[in-house]
């Protein structure tokens, strides 16, 4: 009865927080999971069990493979470009810069606007139109005299993904900085001052002694970022819309499920997403589990 007491109330206080993930979360996934295994194809009929078969006709679809080449894009310039980008901000922050607090506020406050409000203000930016119908950056490029970099941004075939990111990146540096600087301000003072004693250089300090005291800290964004960019939907339909030149496999299954209304096509490709989403973050669990072991 004493073991009961002492463990009972704590159970009971988290209890309904269990209950609605393992409904609202786990019990969700296991039902798309069900539908993605079925053939059903429409809103009416109870469908059957069809095993995998959803799961590797998709790859025949042509707008498949694009929304999969789109959101590799994607990934790879937002991942990268917030990840350095937000590395180079702390890294002029770590070194003492005057105001320091006013300019975190400002490189955060983009966290604190939701994905929506940011394309809104993006589509304005990233305008396609040139010349005398410039507005936006290229605008300010045709302002400047450098019509000669006026371009297509989100509208051009090749390279749209990749200024899509552009306002993922302006939106989430910030947040990456904050990491960062935190992890170089756990950085011990201690071992930094050896390393000079012992005659090395401040590139050298931040080669062997900052820039691996970072390596966790690198690995958590990574994660972050990684699992946003995989199932990013309201940032591009707020700049673009659902159009096919910024197709990404979100729009994909919206378009499948209410436009189509083909059930089990969606849920093949959100099942899809939920894996592609596990592939960043399954790992980094298994690793922060035996990270904490070892300690």
């Amino acid at each position: 009865m004493t073991r009961v007491r002492r463990w009972l109330p704590g159970l009971l206080l988290v209890s309904p927080s269990i209950i609605a993930i393992a409904v609202f979360v786990y019990g969700m996934l296991g039902w798309n999971f069900k539908v993605a295994l079925s053939d059903q194809h429409d809103e009416i009929s109870p469908g059957s069990f069809v095993g995998l078969e959803n799961f590797t006709g998709i790859w025949s679809e042509d707008r498949w493979g694009l929304s999969v080449r789109h959101a590799i894009v994607f990934t790879v310039v937002f991942v990268l470009g917030a990840l350095m980008l937000g590395w180079l901000l702390a890294f002029l922050m770590e070194r003492g810069i005057r105001g320091e607090g006013g300019f975190r506020a400002v490189y955060l406050f983009p966290m604190a606007v939701s994905f929506i409000a940011t394309g809104v203000v993006w589509r304005w930016l990233l305008n396609s139109g040139t010349g005398e119908r410039a507005v936006g950056l290229n605008g300010l490029l045709g302002y400047l005299g450098l019509d000669f970099l006026q371009w297509g941004w989100f509208r051009d075939p090749d390279w749209g993904m990749a200024a899509m990111a552009v306002p993922a990146i302006w939106q989430m540096s910030g947040y990456i900085m904050a990491l960062f600087l935190a992890g170089f301000r756990g950085v011990p003072e201690e071992l930094r001052e050896s390393a000079r004693v012992d005659g090395c250089t401040e590139w050298q300090v931040y080669r062997h002694i900052v820039l691996p005291f970072l390596r966790p800290v690198t690995l958590a964004a990574l994660i972050i970022l990684g699992h946003i960019s995989l199932k990013v939907f309201d940032l591009i339909v707020a700049v673009s819309g659902k159009q096919i030149i910024t197709d990404v496999p979100a729009i994909f299954m919206w378009t499948a499920v209410f436009d189509s209304h083909d059930p089990a096509k969606g849920a093949t490709i959100a099942a899809y997403i939920v894996l592609s989403v596990c592939v960043f973050v399954v790992p980094y669990l298994i690793w922060n589990a035996r990270r904490g072991d070892r300690t």
